[in-house]
């Protein structure tokens, strides 16, 4: 049997069949559906308001979030909760995740290990955590951050900049029973802090995150 059909088995086994954020927070410790399992501190399930009306999708935990137990809380996830600030949406009403809940990450640069973006497979064997998010937050819209969260979203011929910061349909291909009305993508915060220009990039990031608050807005 090759090495991926061991290792990669997918989480539909461990997620809960009547899931609520308090069961997926406590299934998702076991979870065993890829080998990523192995290196990191633990499983970082979403976190926010079971019934938020806005859900924001990023790629997985990071160094932080490894640690903390919670997605969003590094140095990105700030630079996210000002941004969403800066638009009129309040952080506390957003529910956070990622496509991934266990952080890959290659070597150690001084403390503090490597970020390593996660491969399709791995996307593929965590997605039943997602659509068990999707049934028990059912948001009225969605925020992807990145190319991770957009192909495993939309799949792998998925680019960020030919639809960024438009409003575009949930896809038939996940097969969500509670879709959310609108997704809206745009680049992560990470990017973010890595680029040449920060505040032109962090524009940008307000400029279309602006366009999913005014989406909220108008129910």
């Amino acid at each position: 049997m090759a090495r991926d059909d061991v290792d990669r088995p997918g989480a539909e086994q461990w997620v809960p069949e009547r899931p609520t954020h308090e069961a997926l927070l406590e299934a998702v410790r076991g979870c065993r559906g890829c080998e990523l399992h192995a290196d990191a501190t633990q499983a970082v399930m979403g976190s926010g308001p079971p019934g938020a009306r806005l859900l924001v999708l990023g790629e997985q935990p990071g160094d932080r979030e490894d640690v903390e137990g919670e997605p969003f809380v590094g140095p990105a996830g700030r630079l996210l909760d000002r941004a969403l600030t800066d638009v009129g949406v309040d952080p506390a009403e957003v529910y956070r995740t990622n496509v991934v809940k266990h952080f890959r990450w290659s070597g150690m640069r001084g403390k503090r290990r490597i970020h390593q973006s996660p491969k399709t497979a791995h996307v593929a064997a965590c997605a039943p955590w997602l659509r068990a998010e999707l049934s028990v937050v059912r948001p009225q819209g969605a925020v992807l951050l990145g190319g991770t969260a957009g192909k495993a979203v939309y799949g792998s011929s998925f680019k960020v900049g030919e639809t960024r910061g438009r409003l575009v349909d949930w896809p038939e291909r996940l097969g969500t029973e509670h879709p959310p009305a609108w997704v809206l993508t745009t680049t992560h915060p990470s990017a973010v802090l890595r680029a040449d220009d920060r505040d032109a990039a962090y524009d940008d990031l307000v400029a279309d995150l602006r366009v999913a608050a005014e989406a909220l807005s108008a129910g």
